[in-house]
């Protein structure tokens, strides 16, 4: 087992499961807005990194203890768009078994006038293409938003969540922030979403484990109501 610390700027203790679904029709954005992966996103008091964006569903996660209640906003406190599913059962301030499931995500339903890119702060084009199995000494990347990038290595794949090494760096704010494989000087693979630090280690939640369980969780069922929902809000 390992201890663990916290990487959101503010983040309430919630050491059991916790999950929900918002179905209001998402308000409008401030025009020009732009969402992007690795971006500095706010709910309330809580900073935290964009992980990953995807511009055909035109919608963004990061991680679930980084929600909060009210609207996401940028930095500047532009609004972006509206948690619909959350889920975060990591423990808090306490240990972790290695094969132990965490779960650590939630889903932003985004404005319908941001504009959205899947460019890194770096230049890679972030992509959730398939990505090689994860093993021990692969290389890997962590953006964000205090640390900018850094790359090592991981240094263990546990259930669902893995640890990194060489390199790789995290401070308060970073959690949510992609963490990705460069396959060539302009593309990145996503393979997790920054969760924490356990022990000396930064570890991340599998993107694979996350999509199954975003996939079976009702929430992300309902982003497609909401979407429903504001465009029938617009058209009236």
């Amino acid at each position: 087992m390992v201890a663990r610390f916290s990487l959101g700027y503010i983040v309430s203790a919630a050491a059991a499961l916790a999950a929900s679904a918002i179905l209001a029709p998402v308000a409008a954005a401030t025009p020009g807005v732009t969402v992007s992966p690795g971006m500095e996103i706010r709910q309330a008091s809580n900073v935290c990194t964009l992980g990953y964006v995807d511009p055909a569903a035109r919608i963004a996660y990061s991680a679930g203890h980084c929600r909060a209640d009210g609207p996401v906003t940028d930095r500047e406190g532009n609004f972006i768009g509206t948690v619909s599913t959350s889920m975060d059962n990591t423990p808090d301030g306490a240990v972790v078994r290695t094969d132990q499931v965490i779960s650590d995500y939630e889903t932003i339903t985004l404005a319908s006038d941001v504009v959205i890119n899947n460019i890194l702060p770096g230049g890679r084009q972030l992509v959730a293409d398939t990505a090689p199995a994860m093993a021990a000494g692969q290389p890997v990347c962590h953006f964000g938003v205090v640390t900018g990038e850094s790359c090592g290595s991981i240094e263990r794949v546990n259930n669902g969540w893995f640890t990194m090494e060489n390199g790789v760096v995290s401070q308060k704010g970073d959690s949510g922030g992609p963490v990705y494989m460069p396959v060539d000087g302009n593309k990145a693979v996503i393979i997790g979403l920054f969760n924490s630090t356990w022990g000396t280690f930064p570890a991340a939640v599998s993107w694979v484990a996350t999509r199954q369980q975003a996939g079976a969780d009702i929430g992300v069922v309902n982003v497609a109501a909401a979407q429903d929902a504001n465009a029938s809000a617009t058209a009236n």
